[in-house]
């Protein structure tokens, strides 16, 4: 990971409006087709094993898409629920203490696609990327953005129709998730996703990519480890 870049307020501005991801290429033909699917302009869910890049580059895409020179969004929402507890009361801290517990993985994607220890922070600042969670989401348009649901196996379907129709005019909407890591302890609330899924796959404004074990590239031991599993029945 890159240093931190310490930016004086006098240069920041112009440091700023030259912000660009890494230019990164798709490493797996599952990769390939969310870059494709991305540039026709669809609505995506991308759904399969650990390991496989899906926030990374669902991230990736949407920083190149909102940071270009044509670009038709105003900012990237990432949202997901927080689970285990929705209300998220049994963490210390404030509210906002409480929601960067859940903010980590996007920093740290972040901070690697512009090679900077403070690119996370610098967006929001700038209102270009913002952190939600399902369970302040009732009431709000997110109109003119990138929505990225991560982690929506952790959602039940109350929570998943509530942020599908909260997608406002000129956005797009990208689901990230595995139904193999769902924290959610009840069956019914784990066929929400299902469910939810039924739905989309009625719709043509969606395409659909499933990662597989050999789109891992995390680690060869990830991959290793996934297989493994999948072999053993688990």
């Amino acid at each position: 990971m890159a240093k931190a870049v310490r930016v004086s307020k006098k240069n920041q501005h112009q440091s700023i409006q030259h912000f660009q991801p890494k230019r990164i290429s798709p490493l797996t033909e599952n990769q390939k087709r969310t870059f494709d699917a991305y540039d026709e302009d669809k609505h995506l869910v991308l759904h399969g094993v650990a390991g496989t890049g899906k926030s990374f580059i669902s991230l990736y895409l949407a920083f190149d898409d909102l940071l270009s020179k044509k670009s038709q969004y105003e900012k990237i929402v990432i949202l997901r629920s927080v689970v285990p507890s929705r209300d998220i009361g049994f963490l210390p801290g404030s509210i906002q203490e409480k929601i960067e517990v859940y903010e980590e993985p996007y920093k740290t994607i972040t901070d690697h696609l512009f090679g900077r220890g403070d690119a996370y922070g610098i967006l929001k600042r700038k209102g270009q990327l913002e952190f939600l969670t399902t369970s302040f989401l009732r009431g709000t348009t997110l109109s003119n953005c990138i929505v990225i649901v991560d982690e929506f196996q952790n959602c039940n379907f109350a929570e998943l129709d509530t942020i599908i129709t909260r997608i406002g005019t000129n956005s797009k909407v990208i689901f990230c998730g595995d139904y193999r890591q769902s924290d959610l302890d009840r069956m019914k609330e784990r066929e929400g996703m299902q469910q939810f899924l039924s739905i989309l796959e009625r719709m043509e404004e969606f395409a659909f990519v499933d990662f597989t074990a050999h789109d891992i590239v995390r680690s060869g031991l990830v991959k290793q480890y996934i297989l493994a599993k999948i072999n053993a029945g688990l």
